[in-house]
């Protein structure tokens, strides 16, 4: 006698290897929605307020997020970065030591957060869990990598991180707490 599956078809996951994949890019999904979600409804002098002592700031980190993103996608798995869409940049400012504070429109740091996650898709969609990133492969990464599950793992550890970070800084900001999807 087979059990059917009574839950509804979004509370079903796939087995095996397509199922790991689905849950990890569902997760990491997730988190990308509860960053934004965290942020939304801040006024300017809330996004640009540190609340920390180490002094970042909600639009800083979201900015950090969007640098994350492109960097393990575009230069550890694609082997090549797109241009930042603003020039007063130079690169590598985001690297360990830097404050994470922004100078950059709101909506522009939002745009650059969205379009970074939409590319990440995009060349992760390219590859499977198991394969070589074929890009950068330097001593000094902040993660192990050793295939493209790791890269997707660094980055949902990157952004859950954050969100944690980022609510407590809006709770400390004005209150609100329990924002975004989980």
């Amino acid at each position: 006698m087979t059990m059917l599956d009574e839950r509804p078809p979004e509370q079903r996951r796939p087995s095996g290897r397509a199922g790991e994949r689905a849950a990890l890019l569902g997760y990491l999904a997730a988190q990308r929605v509860a960053v934004v979600a965290v942020v939304d409804g801040l006024d300017e002098v809330s996004l640009r307020r540190s609340v920390v002592p180490s002094g970042w700031t909600c639009l800083g980190l979201l900015e950090h997020l969007g640098h994350a993103e492109r960097f393990w996608a575009q230069a550890v798995l694609a082997g090549a970065v797109s241009a930042l869409p603003w020039t007063d940049e130079p690169e590598g400012e985001w690297g360990p030591g830097a404050a994470l504070v922004s100078g950059h429109r709101t909506a522009d740091v939002i745009a650059f957060y969205r379009d970074q996650c939409a590319r990440t898709d995009a060349i992760v969609a390219g590859f499977g869990l198991d394969d070589r990133p074929p890009g950068v492969h330097r001593r000094d990464l902040p993660a192990r990598v050793v295939d493209v599950r790791d890269v997707v793992l660094h980055l949902l550890e990157e952004t859950a991180r954050h969100a944690g970070h980022l609510d407590i800084a809006r709770e400390l900001l004005d209150g609100r707490t329990g924002l975004g999807p989980r």
